[in-house]
């Protein structure tokens, strides 16, 4: 039996699909891609990688989609993406889900750059899309991702042309700011050329109960540099589900970072997929969750080429009622011979009633490997606690030196000092937020 919310997703794309972007030439890609959500439904806790998120249960309506935004929100967009501090990037502003090009710096961009919208890009048959779209990592099974590509509506088109660097990093802010609760799919596809360099920044936040999924696939090319960081704020009423779908080439260096502090429920997915040998990729996290918030980060490292080093760690801060759920998954290939790959995840409980479900996990199908994993979760160590107070740090301050310390190890992962600077400052902020 259909839940309400699939019923209105039904109801939605039928009445909506032909003021979609792409037209009759994307229509036989969407229509596919919504049978094999109708066939499968919301994913639910009997599917083995949605178990701890049970989204046909969490998601009790559907949306209607998010139509043009007004004056009003592109004012409060305006001030969206602040998290990042005063670092000095190129911003490029989504508004409910559509490019606001006057809220957006679009203009003298640097050699070998090339910034897009995804709708306008779609309408034109652009090639570099019609290329990569739904091709980068195969994402079969999964009905978020095609949902996702049933209803794609705007997101970036970025391409970074092989040997370019590129200075400033770029900053996509992706705000929900409508009065009324709306459904967006964002779709973003980034290509960074062979031995090109960039940094690319996501903020998404939402002032309401807004239903956001959003897919971005990238290719790092061959001797490439990209750093990713993506950040997660906002009501604690939103509903955030994100995928990233990643390729990375041989000899590329990748850091990935995820900070995540906002959303009611939030499943941060991360598909990367090594193709070339000799790269070396860093994969982080780090999650502040209080009141009620399920945050899910599920995350599988697929080394499918030889001589790859990746490290994965993932910090979790959890107070109140609060969930927080990480699955991640290494996969070595019979062919991918000397693949280095350590994965950890920390969960730090501030409160009883605060839960934390961590479940990594390892297929290797090759014998000259070097694989590990591991998972921890506990309180703040009293020990350590009666040290600070015994040199007269009230409790307060105290626990939130530890605090600051535990998130730091995985914070400090992040190339860009100034980046680093805001994010800890962002961290001190929410602990002086703390009721207890």
């Amino acid at each position: 039996m259909k839940t309400g919310a699939e019923q209105a997703l039904a109801e939605a794309y039928r009445a909506g699909k032909a003021l979609l972007p792409g037209g009759a030439a994307l229509l036989d890609l969407r229509e596919a891609a919504f049978r094999e959500f109708e066939a499968r439904g919301l994913p639910h806790r009997r599917i083995e990688e949605w178990k701890y998120t049970d989204l046909r249960g969490l998601m009790r309506e559907a949306k209607p989609l998010a139509g043009p935004a007004d004056d009003a929100a592109k004012a409060r967009a305006a001030r969206a993406g602040r998290t990042v501090g005063d670092i000095d990037a190129r911003r490029i502003v989504f508004v409910d889900g559509m490019l606001v090009p006057e809220l957006s710096d679009l203009e003298r961009l640097s050699p070998g750059l090339s910034i897009r919208s995804m709708a306008q890009a779609l309408a034109l048959g652009d090639p570099l899309v019609a290329a990569h779209l739904g091709k980068v990592v195969d994402s079969a099974g999964d009905t978020t991702v095609a949902l996702n590509t049933a209803f794609m509506r705007d997101g970036a088109v970025i391409c970074v042309a092989d040997g370019a660097t590129v200075e400033r990093p770029i900053h996509l802010v992706f705000a929900a700011t409508g009065a009324e609760p709306v459904a967006i799919y964002g779709r973003s596809l980034v290509v960074v050329g062979k031995g090109a360099r960039a940094m690319l920044v996501e903020s998404h936040e939402a002032t309401a109960a807004h239903q956001l999924n959003a897919v971005l696939e990238l290719i790092v090319g061959d001797g490439a540099h990209v750093d990713h960081v993506k950040i997660t704020d906002g009501s604690l009423e939103a509903l955030h589900i994100s995928t990233l779908l990643a390729a990375i080439g041989a000899h590329a260096r990748y850091n990935e970072f995820g900070f995540h502090a906002g959303g009611g429920l939030v499943r941060n997915q991360l598909f990367v997929r090594f193709d070339g040998e000799g790269a070396v990729a860093g994969i982080r996290g780090a999650s502040l969750l209080k009141d009620r918030q399920h945050m899910d980060t599920t995350l599988v490292a697929d080394h499918k080429a030889g001589g790859c080093q990746s490290r994965e760690l993932f910090k979790a801060v959890l107070d109140d009622q609060s969930r927080s759920v990480f699955q991640g998954k290494i996969i070595v290939r019979p062919h991918a011979q000397q693949t280095d790959a350590k994965m950890m995840t920390r969960a730090l409980m501030l409160s009883q009633e605060a839960e934390a479900d961590n479940k990594p996990e390892l297929e290797i199908f090759a014998d000259d490997v070097q694989c590990g994993h591991g998972a921890t979760a506990g309180a703040l160590d009293e020990e350590l606690k009666f040290y600070l107070m015994a040199r007269g740090i009230p409790q307060p301050e105290a626990e939130a030196l530890l605090v600051q310390a535990f998130v730091g190890e995985a914070v400090e992962g992040i190339e860009h000092a100034g980046l680093r600077d805001a994010l800890m400052d962002y961290v001190v902020g929410w602990l002086r937020t703390r009721k207890g």
